[in-house]
């Protein structure tokens, strides 16, 4: 037990020294930022942050389409609750749709299971955005939510230009990659072998766009009066967020 205490403090010193550049940009920043238990991983916290209060968190893959470590990001805006849309990889929605397929057909099952997580429940409940209007977003990614006209809308302007830039160095073709609104929330989850400063601020450009479109689509919604959907009913996770770390 003290060898492994003593082992987790050397790898905790230097990984505090490796990432000194993210601890003093998230300071800079008015957020805090603190190592994993393990000295493994980090968690960065910034309550005051705009357009919401940010969380950012790089570890241990929470995903199994995801291998090795990831970084993890959620801005909470306080949408509609039933402001459901997601954008992701291309490739990886392929690979999840064949996955939900496998497991859901192949066994009989007649419903997803709630321990699958949103990713894959929503490719069989949601209905796809077919007119992405940029050609290069159109073929790197994929989008889709409980009612597809404002999953297209989200899809488009500012935040169509940040992930057409974004797919040529940041977002490789096939590089895992999510981003998602949902629970009030904006949610961001990429694959990351090593977390470097000019990546994680890159990523929260992505996030910080998302959210200024989610919010435009919501102030829409607020505007129009009835929540427009084009499912009978939109599902309801009643899992905890798995954003949050377990202590």
């Amino acid at each position: 037990m003290f060898l492994k205490q003593v082992k987790h403090w050397f790898i905790a010193r230097a990984n505090a020294a490796r990432w000194r550049p993210i601890h003093d940009w998230a300071e800079s920043r008015q957020g805090q930022f603190r190592l994993a238990k393990d000295g493994r991983g980090f968690l960065i916290e910034q309550p005051k942050a705009m357009p919401g209060s940010l969380r950012i968190e790089w570890g241990a893959s929470q995903r199994a389409y995801i291998e090795g470590t990831e970084l993890r990001m959620r801005c909470e805006l306080r949408l509609h609750s039933d402001l459901q849309m997601m954008i992701l990889c291309r490739q990886l929605m392929e690979v999840l749709e064949r996955t939900v397929f496998e497991a859901y057909t192949d066994t009989l099952k007649t419903r997803v299971d709630t321990d699958t997580p949103e990713e894959m429940r929503w490719l069989v409940m949601f209905p796809k955005v077919t007119n992405i209007s940029s050609k290069l977003v159109r073929q790197r990614f994929g989008a889709l939510g409980v009612n597809k006209t404002l999953a297209a809308d989200w899809l488009e302007g500012e935040l169509s230009e940040i992930l057409a830039q974004a797919s040529q160095d940041l977002l490789p073709e096939g590089h895992p990659f999510v981003l998602m609104t949902m629970r009030g929330n904006v949610y961001l989850r990429t694959a990351m072998t090593e977390p470097t400063l000019p990546k994680i601020q890159a990523l929260v450009r992505v996030l910080e766009s998302a959210c200024r479109e989610a919010l435009r689509i919501n102030g829409k919604l607020s505007e129009r009066g009835p929540w427009p959907t084009t499912t009978s009913v939109a599902w309801h996770s009643s899992t905890p967020d798995e954003d949050v770390p377990q202590n």
